[in-house]
């Protein structure tokens, strides 16, 4: 069932790759080098249904369907090398198109922004130093440092008593399936990002969908 848009929204909760940053395809660039360097064949439905989790989750989940004896942890830390490096040596990376006007559009209206993403704070905290978006956010979460990864609701509720606002007061903007269950069961309004990059998602249980950041100007 979908929910209806809060009266007063107070606080918006962003996602960052595919949200914030067309970053989606070097992670991918980095996620495949790393399978070829294991020598494994991942189809794209099973690289699909990491998209929105958390890279331990993913590897962890690869470690397993593929029985290997590599530990997560360090196969982590080789993406993470693999996608510096597209990072520092990509000049065309990018923040998604209107994403900046839209920050800016809530920040001077006194919306409490929170940035609620599966990166590793590492890469948030580089993302956020070139674009220079720190000043705009009032907190970011991890969701490496956290129990749980999406499609768990447990990034959304922390973001929510970050924030300290009630959850009715809240939204989410997300591209992934995976986030959108997370903001679902965390019982908060969100908006699918139709961003034509991520992996493959369908956004079918978003309580509404945007293909652009703009469209959010006429709820807010």
């Amino acid at each position: 069932m979908k929910r209806k848009l809060p009266k007063e929204i107070k606080c918006v909760i962003f996602d960052m790759d595919g949200v914030i940053i067309d970053s989606e395809e070097i992670h991918k660039k980095a996620y495949y080098e790393t399978f070829v360097s294991l020598s494994l064949e991942v189809s794209d439905a099973l690289y699909k249904s990491f998209t929105g989790s958390s890279t331990i989750n993913a590897f962890q989940r690869l470690v397993a369907h593929f029985n290997l004896d590599e530990n997560p942890e360090e196969l982590v830390l080789d993406k993470r090398k693999r996608y510096i490096n597209f990072f520092e040596n990509d000049p065309n990376l990018h923040l998604v198109r209107n994403v900046e006007e839209i920050i800016k559009y809530f920040y001077e209206k006194g919306i409490i922004l929170i940035l609620a993403s599966s990166s590793a704070m590492v890469n948030i905290n580089r993302v956020f130093n070139r674009f220079d978006l720190n000043q705009y956010f009032s907190a970011k979460i991890s969701g490496a440092d956290l129990k749980e990864s999406k499609p768990h609701p447990e990034i959304f509720n922390k973001a929510a008593i970050l924030a300290n606002i009630p959850k009715e007061n809240c939204i989410v903007i997300e591209d992934s399936d995976n986030g959108i269950k997370a903001a679902n069961d965390a019982n908060i309004f969100v908006f699918g990002y139709a961003n034509k990059l991520s992996e493959k998602q369908t956004l079918e249980n978003a309580d509404a969908v945007i293909a652009d950041f703009l469209e959010l100007k006429k709820f807010v």
